[in-house]
């Protein structure tokens, strides 16, 4: 038996705290009678319906994906250009992104059914490091690194004290490899950042998720996250 809001919560529909809100507003039906009290557990055999719609409960899963460069992040596209869950075929359950990456960025994604964890990972308070690698036009300086670390301005806001440091340079061509950690994760951030200081991206992957790496896998493999892996998540998240 798990308390409602938490079935609401791993199937997606919202996190704990809005399925709270949807059970209070009588939003939620148990075995077709309405239930608003927020204590109410139900078994696997309950049908659950939000706004008279059946919720679908699965046994969640987790996985590391290595996106590769040229695949959106999300379960459909109206383009029909290629998804991350087009890599997933073998895989029953409704799996979903958690957060983003951009179509011309490569790298380590996380994908789940569990809406709670993803919303529990998502949530800014919880600074979650991410760090990536990025190949720029030009050579930064001692100056500019800088100005990423202390926060530039995007979109008309700040951006959170960063780490960045050059792993590489090339004189002849004027290219740099820059390493950057950030635990925001705003649209583009990483790539306007790196604008905003004067050299633009021409290459972008994320290598880390907090204490995850992408070690010797290549681009479209995935693997499911072990129960510690998931469990130091959540850790490192409460210890906030």
């Amino acid at each position: 038996m798990e308390r409602l809001q938490k079935v609401i919560a791993h199937a997606g529909i919202a996190s704990r705290r809005d399925a709270e809100k949807m059970i209070t507003a009588g939003r939620v039906k148990v075995n077709g009678q309405l239930v608003t009290e927020l204590g109410t557990k139900v078994s696997n055999d309950d049908r659950v319906e939000v706004d008279d719609v059946p919720i679908y409960k699965e046994e969640p899963v987790y996985f590391l994906f290595y996106k590769p460069t040229g695949v959106i992040t999300a379960v459909s596209d109206d383009r029909h250009r290629p998804v991350v869950t087009d890599y997933f075929p073998e895989v029953e359950q409704r799996i979903y992104p958690i957060g983003r990456l951009d179509y011309n960025t490569s790298g380590l994604l996380l994908l789940t059914n569990d809406g709670e964890f993803a919303n529990h990972l998502m949530h800014p308070r919880y600074e979650i490091n991410k760090r990536y690698i990025a190949k720029v036009n030009g050579i930064p300086n001692k100056s500019d690194l800088a100005q990423l670390q202390k926060g530039v301005v995007i979109d008309g806001k700040k951006t959170a004290r960063a780490k960045a440091r050059l792993l590489d340079h090339n004189v002849k061509k004027q290219t740099a490899i820059v390493e950057l950690i950030i635990h925001e994760g705003r649209n583009r951030q990483v790539r306007k950042m790196l604008e905003t200081i004067g050299y633009p991206v021409d290459k972008l992957k994320r290598e880390a998720y907090a204490f995850l790496e992408l070690g010797n896998m290549q681009p479209g493999e995935w693997r499911p996250l072990l129960k510690k892996e998931v469990n130091r998540l959540l850790n490192i998240s409460q210890d906030k």
